[in-house]
């Protein structure tokens, strides 16, 4: 028998507070999800086989997979289809990550050369198909409803990510930005919550309880993910600080920035100034946006968004019994509404 030390626990090293024995349990399957992940993407082919593997082993929050782990905790964690169930949600997610690469361009994927920078765009895009094909195999696996569940979770990804590349046309930018988040993320952390009820043999009030938690969990975790880019270094986001201000990208923070015209403080005016000229790419002027923007009213009103989808999603675990795993659930909200600072 393998003894685990609680220092190495995903849920502990995230800052947690996780009841010894759930943090065992939820670790043991996520190392059972590593391992099958690897046997997943495997292929004859052996350019397929290098470049489906490219992502995993690069690593990643597998925080899908924790969140199917967490769920299977109101029923029976230990059940088998718990292991393929996290499997389907997380090479969804790194089929995404290969298109998106590709459409944005991306060269550094997890600090490694992106598979489209490595292979080619064609080679990149063909590899994320495999991957949602894999997805889908494992899922019938599971039966019918875990592949209607899939297809419909695809579907809203790829709403999401058109949502996202045609832009918020008549729209209200912030309330198409959280639509996009919605569909193009949270949505699948949403079925990742769902298969752990589901596929644990949780009730079925409380597989939807996990749901909506997942969903709006989800959109905090992303929410989050885009302040990190601003407030953290390097080591703590994963990439350079300001990424996403030097791409042009229109985070949350930004857009609540550009939103507040009637903001007549210089420091205000002068940041809505730069941020109207799109990517930053001028180093001087880059260092000076990011500074203005960590210490603007835009950033605590995005931080004080965060925060509220954290506790709309603490909310929605109320009707879960009263045990360490709803702890652990609610302690995870605390993790991701105070990351930011």
């Amino acid at each position: 028998m393998n003894v685990v030390s609680t220092s190495d626990l995903p849920l502990t090293s995230l800052g947690v507070d996780v009841d010894p024995a759930v943090d065992a349990s939820v670790s043991a399957t996520l190392a059972a999800v590593e391992e099958a992940l690897r046997d997943n993407v495997a292929s004859a082919d052996p350019l397929v086989a290098e470049a489906a593997v490219h992502l995993v082993t690069a690593g990643g929050k597998r925080f899908r997979p924790l969140l199917v782990a967490l769920g299977a905790q109101f029923g029976d964690p230990q059940s088998p289809h718990i292991v393929p169930a996290a499997n389907v949600v997380e090479l969804t997610h790194l089929a995404t990550l290969y298109h998106d690469d590709v459409m944005d361009e991306a060269m550094v994927r997890r600090g490694a050369p992106s598979a489209n920078a490595r292979w080619g765009n064609s080679v990149a895009i063909l590899v994320g198909d495999y991957l949602f094909a894999r997805a889908a195999d494992i899922a019938a696996s599971l039966g019918p409803e875990a592949v209607a569940l899939q297809a419909r979770t695809f579907s809203r990804l790829v709403h999401g990510q058109i949502a996202e590349t045609v832009g918020p046309r008549n729209r209200d930018p912030i309330a198409h930005h959280l639509h996009v988040i919605t569909e193009k993320t949270a949505s699948l952390i949403s079925t990742s919550a769902r298969f752990g009820g589901l596929f644990s043999g949780a009730d079925a009030d409380h597989v939807a309880a996990l749901a909506g938690y997942g969903e709006t969990i989800g959109i905090a975790f992303q929410l989050s993910d885009d302040l990190l880019d601003i407030t953290s270094d390097s080591m703590q986001s994963g990439k350079t600080p300001g990424t996403d201000l030097r791409e042009g990208v229109p985070t949350l923070p930004v857009l609540y920035a550009l939103a507040d015209a009637d903001d007549a403080d210089a420091s205000a005016g002068r940041l809505r100034e730069i941020l109207r000229g799109g990517a930053i790419t001028e180093d001087a002027l880059h260092a000076e946006a990011l500074g203005l923007l960590r210490e603007s009213a835009a950033m605590k009103r995005a931080r004080e968004t965060v925060r509220s989808y954290a506790e709309e999603a603490r909310a929605q675990l109320g009707s879960l019994p009263d045990s360490e795993p709803r702890r652990a659930l609610e302690s995870l909200c605390d993790v991701i509404a105070d990351r930011t600072g």
